[in-house]
């Protein structure tokens, strides 16, 4: 049993990390704002993305495990320079607002935990965060970050310390609610973008390729096509298995904040920390609890995915030196960009900008940025002169452009209603 059980973990990687770095704390307020706002009317959303999440992360594993390169370098060798520029660049603002919110939110969590001034709590979270990522060896830092996903356990037990409509719940998960007002269909957006981020798709692309580089006798798919089956189905249950985590979370905490903060009448919901004080008059010191320790466990997994996906796509996109094997000084640009990321978001809470504000709007630009980028992606992977003889197959195809469709609608219809 415990042999078996390590061979499953062993299959565990990439996928389960960026499902998890999906539910960071921006995320979390997100869900919230839905819960509190909706109820449970949102919950079809997290139910309906789920296979197309799936769809479009295994794309982009398979598009680094194949090439050997990430989505940056494999954009900029198919696509003009233009593209490649434009796409890096919304990647990286749209990151760095999310790193800001995220340290916001981690500092205001820990300050209902612990006391203390919030800003003095992100300051520490952010240069903990980046220290990490600098001097830790690649091996041993997903290490780390495979045991921090258990925070997100907290919101599955969350939901088991409150009173559920299981049977209303149930109707609702499979029953879409379509309400077609600006407020509910920003929300449906930003749930859709929070879910398929584009962070995500650069991340685990280029984690990928952190595994083949780890390993000496490895080498990329298109060139080397031997057990390709075996690595193939093991990107495929890493990315199932990651992106159910991932959704099941999402669920829980859409599930949780509807089932006591809307059935209480609070439905203006700005941050994660602020559903956290919520929680407390209404379900209890223990509910308050799991829900503020779980914005701090989850932001200590999303903010170095974020940091770091922009790191990859920028370094890539002017060939640098990159990976997390690599000691500072022998990737001082990819560091530094990491750096640049993880600070810039720790300077922004103490700038005018109101990084809350902006939090609900980042993820509006990722389900916006989005859609363009998974473009590419499907493009890049079903051509035979990137991807040899592992082109996508018929049913990832559609999948793929399924959930591309879906975004581009969601987006439309937002803009519409404007």
């Amino acid at each position: 049993m415990i042999r078996r059980f390590r061979g499953w973990a062993g299959k565990l990687g990439p996928g389960l990390i960026t499902g998890a770095a999906d539910d960071d704390p921006s995320g979390i307020a997100t869900y919230s704002q839905a819960g509190a706002q909706f109820g449970f009317l949102t919950l079809w959303a997290v139910v309906f993305t789920y296979p197309l999440m799936v769809g479009i992360q295994l794309v982009s594993a398979r598009i680094g495990r194949v090439t050997g390169h990430g989505l940056a370098s494999n954009i900029g060798r198919h696509f003009s320079r233009p593209i490649l520029y434009g796409i890096v660049a919304l990647l990286v603002f749209a990151n760095t607002i999310n790193i800001a919110a995220d340290i916001a939110a981690m500092g205001e969590a820990l300050n209902l935990v612990v006391g203390g001034p919030p800003h003095a709590h992100a300051v520490f979270i952010g240069v903990s965060c980046l220290l990490l990522q600098v001097f830790l060896s690649y091996q041993r830092y997903v290490r780390y970050l495979k045991w921090l996903t258990l925070a997100l356990l907290s919101y599955v037990v969350l939901v088991l310390t409150i009173q559920i409509p299981w049977r209303e719940v149930a109707e609702h998960a499979v029953r879409p609610h379509f309400a077609l007002t600006g407020a509910y269909l920003t929300v449906i957006v930003a749930v859709f973008g929070t879910t398929i981020s584009p962070y995500l798709f650069f991340w685990q692309a280029s984690q990928e390729v952190e595994e083949l580089n780890a390993d000496p006798a490895a080498g990329a798919l298109a060139h080397a096509p031997e057990g390709a089956a075996e690595h193939l189905q093991r990107i495929k249950i890493d990315t199932y298995l990651g992106m159910a985590f991932s959704n099941i979370v999402a669920f829980c905490i859409i599930l949780g904040t509807a089932a006591t903060l809307n059935a209480a009448g609070v439905t203006d919901i700005q941050t994660s920390a602020q559903a956290a004080s919520a929680l407390r008059p209404l379900a209890g010191d223990l509910s308050f609890m799991l829900f503020a320790l779980g914005i701090i466990g989850t932001g200590m997994i999303a903010v170095p995915v974020l940091a770091g996906s922009a790191a990859y796509a920028v370094a890539e996109t002017f060939e640098w030196k990159r990976g997390l094997d690599l000691k500072l000084l022998e990737a001082r640009e990819f560091y530094a960009i990491i750096a640049l990321a993880t600070l810039g978001g720790v300077a922004l809470d103490f700038s005018p900008i109101d990084p809350i504000r902006a939090l609900f709007w980042a993820a509006v630009i990722n389900g916006v940025i989005a859609v363009p980028i998974m473009v590419v992606m499907m493009l890049l992977a079903d051509d035979p002169k990137v991807m040899g003889a592992f082109t996508v197959t018929r049913a990832l195809k559609a999948l793929g452009w399924l959930a591309t469709g879906t975004m581009a609608a969601a987006v439309v219809a937002m803009i519409a209603t404007w």
